[in-house]
């Protein structure tokens, strides 16, 4: 064998392109990608994965799944993780199920490096008749992708700060990434029941050349048992401190990861009440001169074992999409 056989599974395009970026170049790699724990699944039953870069969200199967199934069928497969998920659960879960590394997004290469070098692969030695490698086509990455991915790390912060405060292990979502008309934000809020009451808390930013809001969506249904998990009392002016300073905690991580992914400087103003105790048409129709055409990136985090949910909503202003454009193009090159 002249090449190791490498599985990357990861749903989105730019990170699978920065992961193969990453690989030690003196590496005699063979790879193939995988957009799903599926497929990453039938690669290895395909004798094509010695090693596994695997990420944890993804659709169809995620990583988990991919690490009980390797597991229940005995598949002799080294898997190293490599996720926006950096809680400190999430990682206790991967190692326990058998991945023999972790890694935060993006990957930093000396550290992916040193991950493989502890995998303790004999590296194949090359032949005269060994047949170079085919050259690999690196995924094209779209602007939504970038953004998708970008969100999808600043997603997972936000969640470790959020898991430590509440003591829970927080479910993450795939990010949804859409340019959306002001009428269309029924559709980005989709799992805000029309007829349940809501209290929004919402954040402005601004710099580098963007600008926009955050708004975090809590269902009055819920605040209570959120109030339970931080010992708050009942009294309503409690409850509403407690919101303002859990929506600046998610916020506030959201967008700073966000910041140092593209080297920008983001001012954020005071977390301040959109609406209490409304319907989401009611909100909506308030505050719809606020954000015309926008931007919108979608996130909902689940606490598990709870049947609690805070909806995330950070809006870019259209003027803002330009310079992100830039932003992106220069960093996936």
């Amino acid at each position: 064998m002249s090449s190791i056989p490498l599985v990357v599974c990861d749903d989105s395009n730019m990170a699978r392109k920065q992961l193969i970026r990453a690989l030690p170049s003196a590496w005699p790699f063979e790879i193939t990608q995988a957009t799903n724990g599926l497929e990453a699944l039938e690669a290895v039953r395909a004798g094509k994965a010695q090693v596994m870069l695997l990420d944890l969200t993804m659709p169809e199967l995620d990583g988990y799944g991919v690490l009980a199934a390797l597991r229940e069928e005995d598949l002799a497969v080294k898997v190293i993780v490599v996720s926006g998920d950096v809680q400190e659960e999430a990682m206790r879960r991967v190692k326990a199920l058998g991945a023999r590394d972790f890694i935060k997004k993006p990957a930093d290469p000396m550290q992916l490096a040193e991950a493989l070098d502890t995998l303790d692969m004999q590296l194949p030695a090359a032949t005269e008749s060994s047949p170079p490698p085919a050259p690999l086509k690196l995924p094209d990455v779209s602007f939504r992708d970038a953004f998708r991915e970008l969100s999808n790390i600043a997603m997972g912060r936000a969640a470790e700060l959020l898991a430590r405060v509440l003591k829970v292990f927080i479910k993450l979502p795939i990010p949804n990434v859409n340019i959306l008309e002001v009428g269309e934000l029924h559709m980005a809020l989709a799992d805000a029941q029309s007829d349940e009451k809501l209290t929004a808390i919402c954040q402005g930013y601004i710099g580098s050349g963007i600008a926009g809001e955050a708004l975090l969506i809590f269902h009055d249904s819920e605040i209570d048992d959120v109030a339970r998990l931080l010992n708050t009392s009942k009294d309503e002016s409690a409850q509403l401190e407690m919101l303002l300073d859990l929506a600046s905690i998610i916020i506030g991580a959201c967008l700073n990861g966000l910041s140092e992914q593209l080297n920008l400087q983001l001012s954020q103003s005071h977390p301040m009440v959109l609406g209490q105790h409304c319907p989401i048409d009611d909100l909506i129709r308030i505050n719809q001169r606020r954000w015309k055409r926008t931007l919108a990136v979608e996130i909902s985090y689940g606490l598990e074992d709870h049947d609690i949910h805070f909806d995330l909503l950070l809006l870019f202003t259209e003027d803002s999409v330009p310079r992100l454009r830039e932003k992106i193009n220069h960093l996936i090159g």
